[in-house]
């Protein structure tokens, strides 16, 4: 019988032989020898910058006129003159409004002439007394005559009393014609013209203006109530928290201030205390019922290990940091963080000096104990005006802190 012979197909066999050379590669070749192995991942490392920071409290707070004052005239009249500005600078005392004076000046008259007619009843009652008197030791008048000259001289002199406080009561209304500032600042513009009779008298008076005074100003802000024990067991140790402000278009805290006051009790219901501080304001620049934001400072300036926000990671409910040995080998560190500063992270505790931190690449590693290629970086701060150095000092506003102790 004849045997049928098959020749394989070229393609079959070149398919075959390079199966074969691939599965010999795989269980064949190390691993150092495979071509797809992938390099370490290149990170960027860094040890911690050590220098010495601040911590600052922020709040949002408004700003208040030191003194404030409604003008309302003492006595009602007519509006005679205006004698100021809208929006002008005045001094305490300074002439605002003048009322119609002749009124007065006629009460005023009337209240002389009244006590000229008592001065006269009391000198006539004066000597019918002592020619009474002098008559009763010859007994040619009796005690009960006597004692009713007598009674009449007191009487005309009590008139008289009452008519000299009369006559200083018309003195005031008269004055009072005169509407001065009560305080130095800037006055408002005028609620009434003149032409106009006014009411006054009681707070219940036509408004006029107002004044409030200028320089300097104060912040007023609330603080919790732990806020408020640091800032007391500061002024106790002899030193008082500095304060900087900066109102909403301002990207810096130029402004300096110092914490004077603090209220008597702290909000039950919202659990916060108002807070205020003194501001220097000679240019007139703040006005009151301004939003600003204030930065205080929180404790003296401390020694601290600072890294980029963008380095410290979460693990669970844990924030680490990775930190690369010697050998290459990545390590996640727990870490307790502290405040942002110039957008580094000042890090309490977790890390040391000399430990090298990834502050760049740090996604590339896909877990502890991988291996990186690590290339040295430097970690830099730029401090910011409001950031600069702070002074620790005790003014004398600050005894109402102390005194809330």
């Amino acid at each position: 019988m004849r045997r049928l012979k098959f020749a394989a197909p070229r393609t079959v066999v070149s398919a075959l032989a390079l199966a074969l050379v691939t599965t010999g590669g795989l269980y064949g070749c190390s691993s150092g020898e495979a071509q797809g192995a992938p390099p370490p991942a290149q990170v960027t490392v860094s040890v911690p910058l050590a220098q010495r920071v601040v911590d600052w409290d922020d709040f949002t707070g408004r700003f208040e006129a030191t003194q404030t004052a409604e003008v309302r005239a003492r006595v009602g009249g007519y509006i005679q003159a205006v004698h100021f500005k809208d929006g002008q600078f005045v001094q305490r005392g300074q002439l605002l409004f003048t009322l119609d004076p002749r009124p007065a000046q006629a009460a005023l008259a009337s209240a002389r002439a009244s006590l000229t007619q008592v001065e006269a009843q009391a000198a006539l009652a004066r000597a019918n007394a002592k020619r009474s008197e002098a008559l009763l030791a010859s007994q040619a008048v009796s005690q009960a005559e006597h004692d009713a000259n007598v009674g009449a001289l007191r009487t005309a002199e009590a008139n008289i009393a009452a008519a000299q406080a009369s006559v200083r009561a018309r003195q005031l209304d008269l004055e009072f014609t005169r509407v001065t500032a009560p305080v130095s600042g800037r006055v408002s513009d005028r609620r009434v013209d003149p032409g106009n009779v006014v009411a006054g008298g009681s707070s219940a008076g036509d408004l006029l203006t107002t004044v409030v005074s200028s320089s300097p100003i104060h912040f007023v802000f609330d603080a919790s109530e732990a806020t408020l024990l640091k800032y007391q067991r500061q002024v106790r140790a002899g030193s008082a928290a500095p304060v900087r402000i900066r109102l909403q278009d301002e990207s810096e805290f130029s402004r300096t201030a110092t914490l004077d006051f603090t209220d008597n009790a702290i909000d039950t219901a919202s659990g916060a205390i108002r807070l205020r501080a003194l501001v220097p304001n000679g240019d007139g620049f703040l006005k009151p019922g301004m939003f600003g934001q204030a930065r205080v400072a929180g404790a003296a300036a401390y020694d601290a290990l600072l890294v980029p926000d963008a380095a410290i990671g979460t693990d669970a409910a844990r924030r680490v940091v990775s930190v690369v040995a010697a050998d290459g080998t990545v390590s996640k560190k727990p870490v307790v963080l502290g405040p942002l500063v110039d957008g580094l992270r000042v890090i309490r505790s977790g890390v040391g000096p000399q430990d090298r931190i990834i502050i760049n690449g740090a996604q590339r590693v896909q877990m502890p104990g991988q291996k990186v290629n690590a290339v040295n970086g430097t970690i830099t701060r730029t401090p910011a005006e409001d950031q600069a150095p702070v002074t620790y000092s005790t003014p004398a506003a600050t005894a109402s802190l102390a005194s809330g102790d």
